[in-house]
This record gives C-alpha cells, structure tokens and sequence, in this order.
C-alpha cells in the first residue's frame, strides 16, 4: 500500500523564513475513524429463512387468543365446554353478538369508554410532552428532586389510594359519573418519563436557545419546536395510554354502577347468574376488542414509526 507525500510549509527558527517540509496523508476519514468502525457498518442485513419462522410462530401465538375468542363466541356453550374444545368457527357469530350487545348495554358502555379513553389519552399526551420539555430541556431550582418524585410515584401501589380518592370523588359530587374516572388519571408518571427521556436526546439545546435569541418565551417553543419534534413519541404514548384507558376495570368498577359504566364494567353482566354462558362473554369480549383494532389499524405506522425511532435514539 503506497501513499502519498504532500508539501507542508513550516516556520523556521529565523524570522522571515520557510521550511518545506513532507507529511504522508492520511488515509481517507482518518485512521482512527478506520480502527474503531464496526465491520457490518453500512451494510444492508437480510433475514435469513429462522428468522421468518421464528417470527411467523410469534405472530400465531400473538393471533391465536383473538381467534379463539371469535372461535368461542361463534358456538353456543354446550360445544365451548366440550373437549377437545372446538378450533373452527361455528354458526352463532351474529346471533351471539347482538345478543351481548344488547344484554350488556354495550352502546352506552363504548360511549362511555371512548369518552374517558380519548379525554385520559389526549391529556396524558399534552401534560406529559409539557412535563418531559421541561425536566429534559429547562433549567429551575428543585429539577431533579421534583423528577425523583415523579419517578417515585410509580412504585406506589395504585390500590392504596383507593379510600381516600373515593372519598375525594364523594365529596366533591362525582359519585357514578365520569369524571371521577377521567379526573384521577389525567397524567401519569410513565408518560412524562418517557416524554422527558425522549426530548433529552431528540430535541438539541441548540433549538431551544435559538428560539430565545429569537425572542419566543416556553410555551412558543414548546408549540413551534417541541412539539414537531415530539409528534412520534406522543403517537406511541397516546396509543399506549388509551388501550390502558379503555381496559381499566378495577376503579371505574368501584365509582361506577351499572348504569353508567364502562365496556370492562359492562361485561360483568354478562357473567352474571348461577350458568354463564362462555359463547356470550367471549362475543361481549370480542365486541369490546374491535375498536382497539380498529385504532391500531389507523395509527398503526405512526406507533411502529415512534417505537423505532425511539430506539435509534437510543
């Protein structure tokens, strides 16, 4: 391997003079860019055919509880308690399925559930973007002691607070109704964790310094800057809470009746009695699945784009 000589000018001890002098160059990008590159940098990996199996049987084992729910709540339940159970869907979908509708109110309880699930979701997103901006990117005295205590609170049980926050609904008017499930669960530790641990990588310092030469105050920044920045972390974030949302049961089960309740509270009636019919909770149970699905379905590429992202962040 031969290499190149180029002239270097050099002063010399005397005042007034040149000294020409030669260096190698050195390689293209430097020599220690070269040692410490990985060797696969670059280049393009292809699956092999054991990862193709490997992830079609993930994807089985991911389907197969969907499928046998529609299975089950497409026989009656004679032929759900046989064994060996059945494995091919039966004549029933339909006639099951208006039935747990109407049986467990489900029209209402989706209403319901689409009300407290958009409102704790769209919430969760906006305070915990405002939150992580301001633990990630904003210097304040008490910063990291107010952080430490957010992230504290997730190692508290829920159920400890369920006397004294029913009591506080109580109190303030909102037994049954709504807003004592939507109030308490506005924002959650998790989300502005995950917002702040987002924006300290994603959003550079140089961004937000820009914007206070250029004479915009926090909430500008937050509104011109963070929050494109942040659009995919707030996607995965508010799909994460909303599924979360619609399948909370344990406290909207204690502040809610029956008149008022949601699909996981709903569902109880159907269970109800000294028989249950398993072909009935399953389609009551495939009926409060489908929005979920429909959900991923619609902002699929945005959860997948943010996951992804987030790791090459990482």
């Amino acid at each position: 391997m031969t290499t190149d000589s180029i002239p270097v000018e050099t002063a010399d001890a005397r005042p007034g003079t040149v000294q020409k002098k030669t260096r190698k160059n050195a390689p293209p990008g430097g020599r220690s860019r070269q040692l410490f590159r990985h060797p696969g940098a670059g280049r393009q990996h292809h699956a092999g055919p054991l990862a193709y199996i490997l992830l079609g049987i993930a994807a089985l084992f991911s389907l197969f509880p969907l499928y046998w729910t529609m299975v089950a709540a497409s026989t009656d339940n004679t032929r759900v308690t046989q064994t060996p159970p059945p494995f091919l869907p039966g004549p029933h979908l339909l006639d099951n399925l208006g039935k747990a509708w109407q049986d467990a109110a489900l029209g209402k309880a989706m209403l319901n559930s689409l009300i407290v699930a958009g409102v704790i979701a769209l919430s969760t997103v906006l305070f915990a973007t405002l939150a992580g901006f301001a633990f990630a990117k904003l210097r304040f005295k008490g910063r990291n002691i107010l952080l430490m205590l957010v992230i504290g609170t997730m190692m508290v049980p829920p159920q400890l607070g369920v006397v004294p926050l029913f009591m506080m609904m109580t109190e303030l008017g909102w037994g049954q109704q709504l807003p004592a499930v939507i109030f308490p669960t506005l924002v959650s530790a998790v989300g502005v964790f995950f917002m702040r641990q987002y924006l300290s990588e994603a959003l550079p310092d140089e961004l937000v310094e820009a914007g206070r030469v250029d004479g915009a105050h926090s909430l500008r920044i937050f509104w011109s800057i963070v929050l494109p920045i942040a659009r995919a972390p707030m996607a995965v974030l508010f799909m994460i809470t909303f599924v979360h949302a619609w399948n909370d049961f344990f406290w909207p089960f204690i502040v809610l009746d029956m008149s008022n309740p949601t699909v996981p509270v709903a569902l109880t009636q159907l269970s109800a009695g000294y028989v249950r019919d398993q072909s009935l909770i399953m389609a009551g149970a495939l009926l409060g699945t489908l929005p979920l699905l429909a959900m991923f379905v619609v902002f699929g590429r945005q959860i997948v784009g943010g996951i992804m992202q987030g790791a090459v962040k990482g």
